[in-house]
């Protein structure tokens, strides 16, 4: 396969700020698709924005850790407090998925909802993830991939990242260990997708570099990009400060920059990549393979 790539802007509908630089990179940049946080603040504006916007291509970022739930506190008691919202504790919350059948099916309920919310929106389903990869959990995995057939899912996020590029970072699971670590999961996620007929990514940038994918930083994988599917994902946002309290020392602004930047778009045209979403993804193959 030729080159291909996928250039996606996390968080759509988390901040109105977040979702104005969606729709100028896109507009004016190389930013080709967004993943929307259906429960967020202003999920709504993103959804006027994306409507006006044909050619972006929009996906589902399933949010279970570290944000806003769908249904009520009350109906998942077992997932957020009384404030609606998520913990962050991964690690304890991936055991408690696991070993716990009621939790699991007030998980299933709540993922229901949000593959609900995305089709009500009446945007086509390009791709589903989750927010901070959670959906690499074999269990979330699993009832994304049943839930999500009934809602049309074709494709899903793998977040695989090429070492060369994980050394680069300060990320909780980069460099040789965390490769070591993640691989049986990760390998397990690609048989489930393929077993299931999901398409998916090749590789991805952007975990190790979360909130710093800069212009010099798009400019550096763009000349090392091999042949096959590669998604770029960012956290861009139109003005200052951080969009969330999580996301203390992001730099959006220069993340918005680097979709807008010229140096990026020639980077592109020069290598002759093709440039899309996951839906466009699967056309590439298909022409590949027929």
């Amino acid at each position: 396969m030729r080159k291909f790539l996928i250039v996606t802007a996390d968080d759509f509908g988390l901040h109105q700020a977040v979702n104005e630089a969606v729709e100028t990179a896109h507009r004016d940049g190389v930013l080709t698709a967004a993943s929307l946080m259906v429960a967020a603040p202003a999920a709504a504006d993103a959804v006027r924005r994306a409507r006006r916007l044909p050619g972006l291509r929009v996906g589902l970022h399933v949010v279970l850790a570290d944000g806003v739930a769908l249904l009520p506190p009350q109906r998942i008691a077992a997932l957020t407090g009384p404030d609606g919202r998520f913990g962050d504790r991964m690690f304890v919350n991936a055991l408690r998925y696991f070993a716990l059948a009621g939790v699991r099916r007030q998980l299933e309920a709540e993922i229901r909802a949000q593959f609900a919310a995305f089709r009500d929106t009446g945007l086509a389903l390009d791709h589903v993830n989750a927010h901070k990869h959670f959906h690499l959990h074999p269990s979330l995995l699993a009832m994304c991939l049943r839930i999500g057939a009934e809602f049309g899912v074709r494709a899903v996020r793998v977040p695989q990242e090429p070492l060369w590029f994980s050394r680069r970072g300060g990320a909780r699971f980069a460099g040789p260990a965390g490769a070591l670590l993640l691989a049986p999961w990760l390998a397990l996620m690609k048989r489930r997708l393929r077993g299931a007929g999901i398409d998916y990514n090749d590789r991805i940038f952007g975990i190790a570099r979360s909130g710093a994918m800069d212009e010099a930083t798009l400019l550096e994988i763009l000349a090392r990009l091999p042949p096959g599917a590669t998604e770029i994902y960012a956290h861009p946002a139109a003005g200052g400060g951080p969009v969330a309290a999580s996301m203390q020392g992001y730099r959006h602004q220069d993340e918005f920059a680097a979709l807008l930047s010229p140096r990026v778009r020639a980077a592109i045209g020069a290598a002759g990549v093709e440039v899309g979403g996951f839906a466009d993804l699967a056309k590439a193959r298909g022409r590949r393979i027929a």
